[in-house]
């Protein structure tokens, strides 16, 4: 398998491959199970869905979803990651019949269209610039199935005091102007604007992480609305 990193101006971590799943516990101050259980029973999972994990980093996420899924049914937990590295990381740690990964950068995926019954991403979208957040949704948009669902979870306002302490220190000390988008709110207005409906707010842990679900308009197979 190619783990070469896939060109894109979008910040990747590259570099905190090798420890990224040593420290992302403690800056979840341990919350991140519990945030990650709640992301994969929103997503609603049938055994034959085919979901897509954007910026999986080292799969964690992808795999908690693919033990829901059956592989013989056609069920596939896919994530994917613009970095090579993380990449790596996951199909050596995370791999299976029914998980599996490769190297694309969310707004440029290289998938058919209507082609996942789900799409989910993990704390990625305040690593990326707005122009990308907006291209990047309009990709999970378009390789989405009608009445398939959209999980996001990521940075957004924060709604304490530490949530905002932490989010604004977090913007300054690592110069990414990327997460002062998430923080001022933009998450729901990108996510309707291509063409998801209109975001639910679901959940806010640490004060300033909220979980979205949102879904592209359309029947789902059988006849059922979304």
């Amino acid at each position: 398998m190619d783990f070469r990193s896939v060109p894109t101006r979008g910040r990747t971590l590259d570099y905190a491959a090798g420890v990224y799943d040593i420290l992302e516990p403690w800056v979840m101050f341990g919350r991140e199970h519990h945030i990650n259980q709640q992301v994969v029973e929103a997503l609603e999972i049938k055994e034959w869905h085919r979901i897509l994990d954007v910026g999986c980093g080292t799969g964690v996420v992808t795999q908690l979803i693919s033990r829901h899924l059956d592989a013989e049914k056609g069920g596939m937990a896919l994530g994917v990651d613009a970095a090579g590295k993380m990449i790596q990381g996951a199909v050596e740690k995370r791999q299976g019949p029914a998980c599996s990964f490769r190297t694309a950068a969310a707004e440029d995926l290289p998938f058919e269209n209507e082609s996942f019954d789900s799409v989910v991403s993990t704390l990625f979208f305040h690593h990326i610039q707005m122009d990308l957040k907006i291209r990047a949704f309009d990709e999970a948009f378009r390789v989405l199935k009608p009445g398939g669902h959209l999980v996001v979870s990521d940075m957004h306002i924060p709604e304490t005091f530490l949530g905002a302490l932490i989010a604004h220190a977090s913007r300054w000390l690592l110069f990414q102007p990327q997460i002062g988008e998430n923080i001022r709110g933009v998450l729901p207005d990108v996510i309707a604007g291509a063409g998801f409906t209109p975001p639910r707010l679901v959940k806010t842990y640490l004060g300033y992480i909220t979980l979205f679900i949102s879904g592209k308009p359309g029947e789902k197979p059988g006849g059922l609305q979304s």
